[in-house]
């Protein structure tokens, strides 16, 4: 039987340690730092098709878009946005209110119409995920 050989780390080996540990130290870093904020912005897509991106810094005031058959007012003020009204008939996008984070959304499904706000800086209260 032979013996086992003797492991040892290499220079190599250190080399990656040190960048592994270099790379978890700056990505901690920028998350203690809070990450980027950007500014808040409406993006409004018909049928997986972007058509408009409003930015919701001081915007103030309505759109209306046609999708399909329907048509939708939007209105947009300082950092929300929300479908005034709509001719689709479950209205459930009008019941939806107004949106004012980063990743809601606003949807009617009759009409393909999706508006969708990006950015803004996170809530820090916000939970990430639940478990259990």
């Amino acid at each position: 039987m032979r013996p086992s050989p003797r492991l040892r780390p290499t220079v190599w080996d250190g080399l990656v340690v040190l960048c592994v540990a270099a790379l978890a130290l700056g990505l901690a870093f920028f998350q203690w730092r809070g990450g980027t904020s950007q500014a808040l912005t409406a993006v409004v897509s018909v049928d997986g098709t972007e058509i408009d991106r409003v930015s919701l810094d001081r915007a103030a005031g309505e759109k209306t878009y046609r999708a399909g058959d329907y048509t939708l007012t939007v209105e947009y003020a300082a950092g929300s946005a929300r479908v005034l009204s709509s001719n689709c008939p479950t209205q459930d996008c009008v019941h939806t209110g107004s949106v004012t984070r980063g990743g809601q959304s606003v949807v009617c499904l009759p009409g393909r119409f999706i508006l969708r706000l990006e950015g803004g800086t996170p809530d820090p209260d916000a939970v990430d995920a639940v478990l259990g």
